[in-house]
């Protein structure tokens, strides 16, 4: 059975200039490798942010739903970020 799929793509000049410098830099061995490693690198930030709202965001949305006095006011984040 197959493994892979063979797709047609189009990329704006630069990205494609991009990839074709890629390969003639002799980063990677073809155009296809570095869309692969692209995509492997979409996968990822996509799984750290998924990771970061599941295991940060909700958890402090939800404390602060259970208790509201936990907030902060506009002047105390301007504060903390100074």
């Amino acid at each position: 059975m197959r493994m892979t799929q063979q797709m047609s793509i189009t990329l704006p000049n630069g990205m494609a200039e991009f990839v074709r410098e890629k390969v003639a830099r002799g980063d990677y061995a073809s155009d296809s490798e570095v869309l692969r490693d692209a995509l492997r690198v979409l996968r990822e930030r996509d799984r750290a942010i998924e990771a970061w709202l599941r295991e940060q965001v909700v958890p402090a949305a939800q404390a602060l739903r259970d208790d509201p006095a936990r907030a902060l006011s506009a002047d105390q984040v301007r504060d903390e970020l100074k």
